[in-house]
């Protein structure tokens, strides 16, 4: 009975909110692209996947941030797996790296999402 209170008090409240705006006002996002990937060679059972992060933050008050990669990792010891890894980007270029194992490799790679910045005034 607790349960069946509790939907129907949740379903009551949901309309009096109305939508939520995709971006706060005073909010930008900095523009990140990738470059340059290469997969290194094995080394004692590693190996690491490399990118050049290109950010112009040119409409962010902030010279760094938070985004993140999605990866699709192949692996030829067990299923197939998409994972994101969690970056800080800075203005201009750096690069990243990301360890795999030896028997795994980048199917698939891409911004995932990009945190918000306070805009430049």
């Amino acid at each position: 009975m607790r349960l069946l209170t509790s939907l129907v008090l949740a379903a009551a409240l949901v309309p009096s909110f109305g939508p939520m705006p995709a971006h706060a006002e005073g909010t930008c996002r900095p523009q990140i692209a990738l470059a340059n990937p290469q997969l290194s060679r094995v080394t004692n059972l590693k190996r690491y996947w490399t990118a050049t992060v290109k950010a112009d933050a040119s409409k962010c008050s902030g010279s760094s941030g938070l985004f993140a990669i999605r990866f699709l990792r192949w692996s030829e010891s067990g299923p197939d797996l998409e994972f994101t890894e969690p970056f800080i980007w800075q203005q201009g270029e750096r690069t990243v790296r990301v360890e795999f194992w030896a028997d795994e490799a980048v199917g698939r790679y891409g911004i995932a999402d990009v945190a918000a910045c306070a805009c430049k005034e």
